[in-house]
């Protein structure tokens, strides 16, 4: 890893880093005006998903098929979002895009990037996309996984003061109101988390749209989001962590949960909570945190399931960073979820671009979240 990974992953903030909060909350943060990703990596990043977005084959529908007449390519039902293997990778393969482009704005991948974006980014393919998910056999797409990256795209475009930007903010709108609008309805009925180590884990996509609410003002949805957060989590103890991780898990059920309680409770009352919920990060003893204090191993890149791993090793990464600046400095808890961080950062980002399209169609995104994206 490079020294600016290290200062990172070892101060829990990105270079440059400014923070918004809203009254009586924790911070919610925006784009770092640095970044400890080299531009010659950043480049590597850029271009993985440049090759992605464009390359319909092969894709994996989430579509529900009512009749023969669904049967559609993949550009047909998905005018922006056709790549990339499946709809949420290319969402968050433009999201890659967009934040590359923010943060090396003179290196030349960004022109690329702005070219290709700018092909997509138009309101007659929204349309498109939004006509998808108005179709009544469609209730389900993406949930919640997707929404949550379309969000994440949404929240880079608007807290990014640049004029092509601000246009397409107003391309993408109505596409994010109608996930706004899905994930509002869907919440209230939803009466228990789903704790899962893939897409359908929700404290991902509350996480994810907390942030996007306070970035865009979006009242209602901030408090649905800190009301279904504490209703579902604020109870839990002793999280399980010797149950981690499933064999193709590319998250970490315990740890995207404290990650979410860091942006809804105050720091004291957080702090509490997670001595409650992960009991063995305070004493350090060898296997208080069972498998979450090793990075998983991948047996097979390969195999579109078990290289989910190396993912899991990132956001492990990102999600232990996020947990311990909520700490003050000097708790020890802050320490070791910092150099747990940097053991699984090594991991994963050693392994982003593996020359297999099973991992390389969606890793350079979690890598550059985590590099990238301020706690």
């Amino acid at each position: 890893m490079n020294e600016l990974l290290i200062a990172l992953l070892l101060t829990g903030t990105a270079p440059g880093a400014q923070s918004v909060a809203a009254a009586g909350t924790p911070a919610a943060t925006v784009a770092p005006a640095t970044a400890p990703l080299d531009p010659a990596n950043a480049a590597r990043y850029a271009q993985l998903a440049l090759a992605c977005i464009d390359r319909p084959w092969p894709y994996k529908s989430e579509r529900v098929l009512a009749s023969a007449e669904s049967v559609r390519p993949p550009r047909a039902d998905h005018p922006v979002f056709f790549g990339c293997f499946d709809w949420h990778s290319a969402a968050h393969g433009h999201w890659l895009l967009v934040r590359l482009a923010r943060l090396y704005p003179d290196q030349p991948f960004a022109a690329e990037a702005r070219a290709a974006l700018a092909a997509r980014f138009t309101a007659e393919r929204f349309a498109g996309e939004v006509a998808f998910f108005q179709e009544p056999d469609q209730k389900l797409f993406e949930r919640p996984y997707g929404w949550a990256w379309l969000l994440r795209l949404a929240t880079e475009l608007r807290t990014w003061d640049d004029p092509q930007a601000q246009a397409w903010v107003q391309q993408v709108a109505p596409l994010e109101r109608a996930i706004v609008e899905r994930l509002s309805a869907y919440l209230p009925k939803l009466s228990y988390p789903v704790r899962s180590g893939v897409h359908p884990n929700t404290a991902f996509a509350l996480a994810f749209a907390l942030d996007y609410a306070r970035a865009a003002g979006d009242a209602n949805l901030e408090r649905l989001a800190v009301e279904r957060s504490r209703a579902y989590y604020l109870a839990d103890a002793a999280c399980p962590v010797t149950y981690e991780p499933s064999g193709e898990d590319f998250f970490s059920p315990c740890l995207l949960e404290a990650d979410l309680m860091r942006r809804v409770l105050p720091p004291a009352e957080f702090s509490a909570w997670l001595d409650r919920f992960l009991p063995g990060l305070r004493s350090g003893a060898a296997g208080g945190l069972g498998n979450l204090e090793h990075p998983a191993q991948v047996t097979d890149p390969t195999d579109g399931k078990i290289v989910h791993l190396d993912g899991l090793n990132l956001v492990r990464a990102w999600t232990m960073r996020g947990i311990a600046s909520a700490l003050p400095p000097a708790d020890p808890r802050r320490a070791r979820l910092l150099k747990l961080a940097a053991a699984h950062a090594a991991s994963g980002l050693a392994r982003v671009a593996s020359g297999h399209y099973e991992g390389e169609h969606w890793l350079a995104s979690f890598a550059v979240y985590l590099l990238t994206t301020p706690a």
